[in-house]
């Protein structure tokens, strides 16, 4: 555990919405002095609100995978392309920088916040002491992230707004853009469902 005292052995506690430092209290009609939301040592539910949200990602990254995100049509070819298969798609016509960027951020980086969000949650729920910094560095990676994780989302949006210019040639998204976007909704829900101050308490997470 870290050396250094918690807020709530100095008597302190913080306003999840303004910031403000109060003083620590476990009255759950307590209320921010400045913007008069409710005060609470620790999220409420915080574990399983985000384990119900990672696992219902988990669940739709399947369909996502699995289902076509794009159809790319011209005159004498129609085309239907996974995640996957368009990315292999980019690569074989020449865009092999796009290829790379699409694959980090649909496979890389959801299958990265699985990991490490299972493994905070894990580590919480067994009230581990072990390396809270890293632990706590790992969760800020999490949220860094999650602001990424659209990004083949957009290459569909910029793909078809530009494939519209040229004769006869067409792309439509397809179902797997939906289950994808569902999947990055969740686990940015999850990673704001997490308390990051639990990896810090010595005793285990309600």
């Amino acid at each position: 555990m870290s050396e250094l005292p918690r807020a709530q052995d100095l008597g302190m506690m913080g306003c999840h919405v303004c910031r403000l430092v109060t003083g620590y209290t476990e009255d759950p009609h307590a209320r921010c002095p400045r913007c008069h939301n409710p005060l609470h040592p620790r999220k409420t539910g915080s574990m399983a609100r985000a384990w119900a949200f990672l696992i219902a990602a988990a669940i739709f990254y399947i369909p996502a995978n699995l289902f076509p995100i794009m159809r790319t049509q011209s005159l004498f070819t129609k085309d239907d392309n996974t995640i996957l298969s368009g990315v292999f798609e980019l690569w074989r016509n020449g865009s092999p920088d796009l290829a790379i960027i699409v694959f980090t951020a649909s496979i890389v980086v959801p299958v990265l916040k699985f990991i490490i969000m299972s493994y905070l949650l894990l580590s919480v729920q067994r009230a581990s002491d072990y390396g809270p910094r890293q632990r706590a560095k790992l969760y800020r990676f999490v949220e860094l992230v999650g602001y990424w994780s659209m990004l083949d989302v957009f290459v569909v949006a910029i793909l078809s707004a530009l494939v519209h210019f040229k004769v006869l040639s067409r792309v439509e998204p397809l179902p797997g853009v939906i289950y994808f976007g569902i999947v990055v909704v969740l686990t940015m829900l999850a990673a704001m469902s997490f308390d990051p101050r639990l990896i810090w308490d010595k005793r285990k997470a309600r």
